[in-house]
């Protein structure tokens, strides 16, 4: 079993890119924000818990998180150190581990732009808003970038350039994937 983690800040294209691994690799691909916001839609106590983490841009306690993943692998996770240190504890209780950290490096102002987009079509509240996404990229520079560090620490990071066609991003990451 390969597990991949897809990461980079909000709008790199880390959705976009899983869906096109699962068809071509055939990986499962489950994604957080996607759980949490049908949480939030069904009212649930985690959709409620989520839901003002969500509109303001900030990320949700790490505990909260780390409950979730427990049965699945997804994108946008792990956030902190804290997660991704019980993530592969989760995963090597299951003789697994994760193979390979894939950056999806974007600019900041192409970030926004494609969140906006992206806002305009999906109707999320989350991405409508410039000042919500911008704090959303900060949080993520804050707190969730020295994830990168934890992984190239084991041998286990890539970066490879976000920009360009959905196809040159994709063929980046195959190639890395490939390589493993």
């Amino acid at each position: 079993m390969l597990n991949i983690v897809l990461f980079g800040a909000p709008g790199c294209g880390k959705g976009t890119q899983a869906a096109r691994l699962k068809e071509k690799y055939g990986i499962d691909h489950v994604s957080t924000g996607n759980v949490i916001r049908e949480e939030i839609a069904r009212g649930t106590k985690l959709g409620k818990e989520m839901e003002s983490y969500i509109t303001t841009g900030r990320l949700a306690p790490d505990q909260v998180v780390i409950d979730m993943i427990a049965d699945y692998i997804f994108d946008g996770f792990p956030r902190t150190t804290h997660q991704a240190e019980e993530f592969d504890r989760m995963l090597s209780e299951q003789g697994l581990k994760v193979d390979v950290m894939i950056y999806m490096d974007v600019p900041e102002e192409e970030l926004v732009k494609r969140i906006l987009l992206r806002g305009k079509e999906s109707g999320r509240a989350d991405d409508a808003s410039e000042e919500v996404i911008r704090d959303r990229i900060k949080v993520y520079h804050e707190q969730t970038a020295i994830v990168a560090d934890f992984y190239a620490k084991q041998g286990k990071f890539a970066d490879i350039n976000g920009l360009g066609t959905m196809d040159e991003v994709f063929d980046r990451i195959c190639q890395v994937i490939d390589s493993i």
